[in-house]
């Protein structure tokens, strides 16, 4: 009998220990939420007053400013907005130049530049600070030092109007302007920088293609007149021409001999000193014409007609040269007036203002929502304790 119930105890204990175990994993839980809400009530409790109280002021110095070319001074500019424009196949004038400034006042260079002009490290770092909204040491790494910057500046492109909207957080006015006006100096001086850089590079291509196109000319120039010098003539198209002109007197003389010949009378002897002069006068003018001839046309490749060809191909190659020359003057100039009229220029819409009243931290606004989000916490967390106990029960 006794042995019947051995069983039966043992599936009890069981039950038994199983639930004690949820009991006490129960009771862990709760305490752990308790402490929970108490974490989050007592860190509430000390948010608010170090929000009303204690944190530290932060001016805010605000500019606002846009960036334009020289070179569109000749005509308005319409800016187009931007759900407008894309429909359109454009864009807003001069969007890429507002990009790149924006990026440029955000970057790694802009802080360095400005830690070495104002000593941010100190002024951020300063002991006076509440230790929570100044950064903790003044020798931190870059990547934390920039971190920490990028809370305290805002630089937005406002891709409606074309502006760029300059904030930066300072814990006194003064500075906190300061860094504004020098943020607009240096972000127009790298702007320039940029353009003059892009254009100094199209005058240095320019300048090297004026100088080959002049070398060229130089060389194509003085082989016309080594050429010139070795055939001793100046113009061979010219001597072509004039021994053109010599040759068809020759035959018109010739002409006039054979008709004076023709005109003599049949019966006369051939050995008449008339006509033995004639003929004479016609063989001489016959010879005359058959050596201009050759002079001019002959298959030995050393006569005028050649001369003039070779002539004729190297005044092609220096008119040429010539040519090319004039042009690369022209783009070369009309480089140098690019770049000249493409200087950009930072206009400042509203002046970097002189805060008078800190309106960082928002005081009021950041303890009612730490508040809030206190109470929200603690009502999830109780929410889940009353789930965890009703699911043990």
């Amino acid at each position: 009998m006794n042995e019947s119930l051995v069983p039966t105890n043992s599936g009890v204990i069981a039950r038994m220990g199983a639930v004690f175990g949820q009991c006490k994993d129960a009771l862990f839980s709760v305490k752990v939420f308790k402490l929970l809400v108490r974490v989050i009530i007592a860190f509430t409790i000390l948010s608010v007053p170090y929000w009303l109280l204690f944190a530290s002021d932060r001016y805010v110095s605000n500019a606002i400013v846009i960036v334009q070319r020289t070179d569109q001074v000749n005509g308005p500019q319409v800016s187009i907005p931007l759900n407008i424009s894309g429909l359109a196949g454009s864009s807003t004038p001069n969007s890429a130049d507002q990009l790149l400034l924006t990026q440029y006042l955000l970057s790694v260079d802009m802080l360095e530049k400005l830690d070495a002009a104002f000593d941010l490290r100190s002024h951020y770092s300063g002991r006076s600070h509440d230790p929570i909204s100044r950064m903790l040491f003044k020798n931190e790494p870059i990547e934390l030092f920039y971190q920490y910057w990028l809370s305290r500046v805002d630089v937005e492109y406002d891709q409606y109007n074309g502006v760029i909207d300059i904030q930066v957080q300072a814990y006194d006015a003064r500075t906190a302007r300061e860094i504004v006006e020098f943020m607009i100096r240096e972000g127009q001086a790298q702007m320039n920088l940029i353009g003059h850089q892009l254009a100094q590079s199209q005058v240095d291509f320019l300048t090297k293609e004026v100088t080959v196109t002049r070398e060229l000319l130089l060389k194509d120039t003085q082989a016309m007149i080594d050429f010139q010098n070795h055939q001793g003539l100046v113009a061979p198209e010219t001597t072509a021409q004039s021994l053109n002109a010599l040759i068809a007197t020759l035959e018109a003389q010739r002409t006039a001999v054979q008709t004076q010949l023709a005109s003599l009378p049949s019966t006369l002897n051939a050995n008449q000193p008339t006509v033995v002069m004639l003929r004479k006068n016609l063989a001489a003018i016959e010879q005359q014409i058959m050596q201009k001839r050759a002079e001019l046309a002959s298959p030995s490749k050393k006569t005028l007609n050649y001369t003039v060809e070779e002539f004729q191909r190297l005044q092609m190659q220096v008119d040429f040269a010539r040519d090319l020359y004039k042009t690369a003057l022209s783009a070369l100039e009309q480089g140098r007036l690019d770049a000249a009229r493409t200087l950009k220029m930072v206009s400042v819409l509203q002046t970097p203002t002189k805060p008078v009243y800190p309106v960082e931290p928002s005081r009021l606004y950041n303890a009612l929502v730490t508040l809030l989000i206190g109470l929200a916490l603690i009502g999830v967390l109780k929410l889940t304790e009353s789930i965890i106990l009703d699911h043990v029960d």
